[in-house]
């Protein structure tokens, strides 16, 4: 299986996790960095961050490097902003034409959040990507992990992978 793990990360709690779950099936890694950066601090980081991801919204990224022609599984993990994934990854999603595209690929979502509420965001992933709604896909929702790091965080990120490796 080669996988990938594509991820964006304000805070760094997507970052973390984007790594560890890379590390534990020898992934590689691709960060989504918007060429304008988004306000990290105070009412206007949820403003803007919550208001991008309502919107739709689909930033112009900072250039990066990926071949999915070997990828058998691609794994999204992003923050949670006003219950919708982060709008790098729809920018990632229709560069690469992932939506029309996907045949024989498989996907894995993970979601960080201080609410530990991720299920509209990933039904919003399945939707952009044009997967069928009953369509299985893995998922793991934590809270916080960077800054909130426990054993049992550790036992489900290590469940998710184990689930996506079958």
């Amino acid at each position: 299986m080669k996988a990938l793990v594509v991820y964006y990360s304000m805070s760094g709690n997507s970052r973390w996790l984007a790594g560890k779950i890379a590390d534990l099936l020898g992934a590689e890694t691709v960060e989504l960095v918007p060429e304008t950066a988004y306000p990290a601090i105070g009412f206007a980081k949820y403003l803007h961050g919550g208001g991008a991801a309502l919107k739709k919204e689909a930033p112009r990224l900072q250039t990066y490097s990926v071949d999915l022609s070997d990828k058998d599984l691609i794994i999204f993990v992003t923050p949670v902003w006003a219950g919708c994934f982060a709008p790098p990854l729809r920018t990632f999603i229709n560069n690469q034409d992932l939506a029309e595209n996907h045949k024989g690929k498989r996907f894995a979502f993970a979601a960080c959040s201080m609410s530990g509420r991720a299920g509209r965001c990933f039904q919003q992933l399945k939707e952009e990507l044009k997967l069928p709604q009953d369509a299985s896909v893995p998922t793991l929702s934590l809270i916080s992990p960077k800054d909130k790091k426990m054993a049992e965080n550790e036992d489900k990120i290590r469940s998710f992978c184990l689930e996506v490796k079958r």
